[in-house]
């Protein structure tokens, strides 16, 4: 179910720490996000040990995502799990050098389908800087649809940004 011919889905383990420290103080990625502090190598330790993994209980859920060969090139996340209305928010990230061979089409696939046959998620929605024409392009070809946009929803060092609500109806 987490698992193609050209990646699988994974839990985080502590060996995934550097990855991890790595892609969180990439402060390209800041304005994209949700965050504008650098993460400590010792609170991404605690957040690999005290993560459950269990959606359920967390809210969230990380997965790494990781090529045929065993090479972890990047993270597919849940969050905002809503259990009375079976939708969760996605967020994907691909390191430089593994982006646009496809792996991040295909996590989307395999989470898709992972949420709907095991965890009853109904809805997935990504909120996609409109800036962000790789991603913008990523979630339509995965079958998100945009449904709204939310103004002035993210703020940056560069000013402003607008986000679109894609939606995809599992």
């Amino acid at each position: 179910m987490l698992k193609s011919n050209l990646l699988r889905l994974r839990a985080v383990e502590p060996e995934d720490l550097d990855l991890m420290y790595l892609i969180e103080n990439d402060t390209e990625l800041w304005p994209l996000g949700q965050t504008s502090v650098p993460f400590s190598r010792y609170a991404l330790k605690q957040y690999i040990a005290e993560s459950s993994n269990d959606v359920f209980r967390d809210r969230q859920l990380r997965l790494v995502i990781e090529t045929a060969d065993g090479i972890s090139v990047g993270f597919v996340d849940l969050q905002n799990y809503e259990p009375l209305h079976h939708r969760a928010e996605v967020g994907i990230v691909i390191v430089p050098g593994w982006q646009r061979k496809g792996l991040a089409t295909e996590a989307l696939r395999l989470l898709a389908r992972y949420v709907s046959a095991h965890l009853g998620i109904h809805q997935l929605y990504a909120l996609v800087p409109e800036c962000n024409a790789a991603s913008l392009a990523l979630f339509r070809k995965s079958g998100y649809r945009e449904t709204a946009t939310l103004q002035d929803w993210l703020n940056s060092p560069e000013g402003w940004h607008s986000v679109a609500v894609m939606q995809k109806i599992l």
